[in-house]
Order: structure tokens, then sequence, then C-alpha cells
């Protein structure tokens, strides 16, 4: 993948030679022509094309924000009812991701929403203790984590 992004700039670097102009607007048609060039080419690669691995991690990115907004609402307005009426729990949860650096992205994505922060990791790094400032369902909480976080972080490293 890496090979295909310095061949991008290679191709963008050699438009803008060749049209003996060295603006930005002009890299950037010649960055695109690449991104056609290398997606014509793109059965003579082992891999899939780099750009949905970008794609991928604009995705997780989008996903964290979005996560970060709704958390910080339901956040915000538990803790402005006049009744505090929340259901704080600690529970144990399995994820399937096997990396250790994909578990700490999805430590530190759960930790960064507010209203949940990871307390313990066990030492096989499978198993975390999260604790939830409110939770009605667990059986949801987790698969909301195995649906967006962990499903992003699989796509993003397994591209």
């Amino acid at each position: 993948m890496a090979f295909q992004l310095l061949l991008n700039f290679m191709i963008a670097f050699m438009w803008m030679f060749l049209h003996n102009d060295w603006t930005s607007s002009r890299f950037v048609v010649g960055f695109l022509i690449g991104v056609g060039v290398l997606f014509g080419l793109r059965r003579f690669w082992n891999g899939r094309l780099y750009l949905s691995k970008v794609w991928a991690i604009c995705k997780l990115v989008a996903l964290l924000l979005r996560e970060l907004v709704v958390s910080s609402y339901v956040v915000v307005k538990a803790v402005l009812k006049p009744q505090l009426d929340i259901h704080p729990a600690i529970l144990m949860y399995t994820t399937e991701l096997k990396s250790d650096w994909e578990v700490a992205v999805l430590i530190t994505l759960l930790c960064l929403t507010p209203g949940s922060v990871v307390l313990e990791v066990s030492n096989d790094n499978r198993t975390l203790y999260i604790h939830t400032m409110d939770i009605d369902d667990v059986a949801q909480f987790r698969d909301n984590i195995r649906n967006t976080f962990e499903r992003a972080i699989v796509e993003v490293t397994r591209s």
C-alpha cells in the first residue's frame, strides 16, 4: 500500500514537471490522474487499492465524531435533569480484536466518548472492564461496541 501511495505521488510530481507548473492545483490534478492510473491498474496489485484504507480511516474518524456528539448530548442531558436518574455499571466485555494495537485503539475510542471508561484490561488483552455512566441493556451496549468501533477498527487494520 505504501508503494501505491509513493507511485501516486511520483505520478503527481511527473505531471507537474511535464507542465512546468509547480502550483498546488497542478499537483492535485496530477494526484487525481495518478489515482485514476492506479485504479486502472488495480488488478496488478496483490491487495486492494490504498484508497480503501484511507476511506476506512475517514469512516472511523467520522464514527468517533458522531459518537462524541451523541454521547456528549446524553451525558449533558442526564446531568442537567433535576432528578439524577442514571444506572451506572461496570461490565465485562470480551473483544474479538487480535492485536495489541487494535485493542489499544478500541480502549482509546471508548475512553474518549463521554460516559464510558475502560478500567482494566485482562492479561490476554481480550477482556475489558468498562465503567458506564448510564446503561439500560448490557447486551445492546456490547452489540453497539462490536458493530461500531470494532467493525471500523477491523476495516482499517485488515483492509
